[in-house]
């Protein structure tokens, strides 16, 4: 199995913890996975990627940060062939506003049409509910990793 590459769009550097997170769980299960900014993955790459986990928060009220928004945008212009790639979701967001995680929604959907097959359910954190970020993460990267 190849390096799974583990992206991560954040705004307050939240997601880059998670990402790093759950690519150190992955590697403790025996996953290879390295985590790597989606301002530094060219959205080319994706169709041979193999398996992808993209983590991103969601930023004021419901829009994409700025380091995710241009791989997302990447995919919209682009339109790669996914159907070849899997993928793993997670992201980071506040249930007092109505656009709570909206941005893994985004992009979530966005791999989804393209083609890409999801592994597992979209694992989401909620800053109101008080739970470090980091454990809801690892808790949902030990589960993805089983599923891998």
């Amino acid at each position: 199995m190849s390096t799974i590459k583990v992206l991560f769009g954040t705004e307050s550097g939240n997601a880059e913890l998670v990402a790093d997170d759950i690519a150190d769980t992955f590697n403790d299960a025996g996953v290879k996975a390295e985590t790597v900014a989606m301002e530094d993955f060219d959205v080319a790459d994706l169709p041979g990627a193999g398996t992808i986990v993209v983590i991103t928060s969601t930023y004021g009220e419901g829009e994409l940060p700025a380091t995710t928004a241009p791989f997302q945008q990447a995919l919209v212009e682009g339109r790669p062939d996914l159907s070849d790639l899997r993928f793993a979701a997670f992201g980071l967001g506040d249930s007092s506003y109505e656009t709570y995680n909206n941005a893994i929604t985004i992009l979530a959907a966005t791999l989804d049409e393209l083609g890409a097959r999801q592994v597992g359910e979209t694992g989401r954190h909620d800053a109101v509910s008080g739970e470090p970020f980091t454990d809801v993460a690892v808790t949902w990267a030990e589960n993805i990793a089983e599923a891998l």
